[in-house]
């Protein structure tokens, strides 16, 4: 984790105007949900059931591993934690390909 306190805002409004056409822009204000996933594991009820204060639970992802940036559930990006004025965030380290972009959305279909 790094910090990044004084790493520079993304300027949403100018990268629309700069980078969109007058089309894109109309689709630029809907809210997404947008998530970063550090790992994931499967569970019996009895085993969930069975969890208290102090226990572990063991992730599918090796610590050293980049996260999964999600956009409404689909794998958008993949980065590492960062630090930003006390808060964490995350660094978009790659883009994910076209083709796990879309498998996302065709799984939700």
């Amino acid at each position: 984790m790094s910090d990044m306190s004084d790493a520079p805002n993304l300027d949403t409004a100018s990268a629309v105007d700069a980078g969109f056409g007058r089309n894109m822009r109309l689709l630029a204000d809907i809210p997404v949900r947008m998530s970063v996933e550090v790992g994931s594991t499967q569970l019996r009820l009895a085993e969930i059931m069975n969890l208290a204060e102090g226990s572990v639970v063991q992730l599918d992802r090796q610590a050293d591993e980049l996260l999964d940036i999600m956009v409404n559930g689909t794998l958008v990006a993949r980065g590492e934690v960062v630090t930003v004025n006390g808060r964490y965030g995350v660094r978009v380290v790659e883009i994910a390909s076209t083709e796990a972009r879309l498998a996302g959305i065709e799984r939700r279909a």
